[in-house]
């Protein structure tokens, strides 16, 4: 009869230290809603008696949930661990890295936006959600207010781009999909970061005011064919919206900057 055969484990398993223990269970009850953003830990005090750990030990695990940004430690009197939202941003930053190893340009991550948010375009006219409608709305309200204040008819730059940033963000979360609403904002900040170290030569150089009305008439076409339902139509505008301003977001001269060159 022949013996069986066995699989060397060759490995070895490390344990976990009582400090990432500890702050798994943290990570747990904030991810549950357990503890909500604004709420402050027990004193280290109280943790360390609750939780029969010595200082250092719950120190290292409040430097892991730091690092994650879930909380924010603040020193000295009145101090203590704030709970924190988790925010994209940082999640930005772990993507960033993955597409700086194997050498992404910007180019290629706007072009993966290309893919997704024309589609989440689509499904947010198929919803017709009344709220997600007003926001988009809204948001159409906020762009034109900011042409208008402007006495030559350009916007403030930094104003402009995190008001359109964020109608990007309502088209995202506006599918219903909080997996592709997700996906699409993490492409959409590793794009921000680009936009932002960029925004004062692009105004520069495209300093027409039809340039901003264009933007805000397509804006509210998007919103008018959510409004109608219209989802193939939806999809379609938005696809054309995306390519028409990839030229002027990425330009020649940064279309294959790698993304490396952004987040250092």
């Amino acid at each position: 009869m022949p013996s069986a055969v066995r699989s060397p484990l060759n490995k070895q398993i490390r344990a976990p230290k009582t400090a990432e223990l500890i702050a798994a269970q943290i990570r747990g009850q904030i991810v549950r809603r357990e503890l909500q953003p604004g709420m402050t830990l027990p004193t280290e005090g109280d943790l360390m008696v609750q939780l029969g750990v010595s200082r250092p030990t719950l120190r290292e695990a409040y430097r892991i949930l730091e690092t994650e940004s879930l909380i924010s430690v603040r020193r000295g009197v009145g101090g203590g661990a704030l709970v924190l939202t988790p925010d994209v941003s940082v999640g930005a930053r772990y993507v960033g890295l993955l597409l700086q190893l194997d050498g992404a340009t910007i180019a290629d991550v706007y072009e993966a936006r290309m893919a997704l948010e024309p589609v989440c375009a689509g499904m947010m006219a198929a919803r017709r959600n009344g709220p997600d409608l007003e926001a988009l709305q809204q948001c159409c309200a906020e762009v034109a207010e900011l042409i208008a204040v402007s006495p030559d008819g350009i916007p403030e730059p930094h104003e402009w781009s995190s008001t359109t940033y964020r109608f990007h963000e309502l088209v995202l979360q506006g599918s219903g999909n909080k997996t592709l609403a997700l996906q699409g904002a993490l492409l959409q900040e590793v794009v921000a970061t680009h936009y932002a170290a960029t925004v004062p030569d692009k105004f520069a150089q495209n300093n027409r005011p039809e340039r901003f009305r264009r933007v805000l008439l397509s804006f509210r076409k998007l919103a008018k064919l959510v409004a109608d339902g219209d989802n193939e139509g939806a999809h379609k505008h938005w696809l054309k919206h995306m390519q028409t301003a990839a030229g002027t977001l990425l330009g020649e001269d940064m279309k294959n900057k790698r993304i490396v060159d952004l987040f250092n």
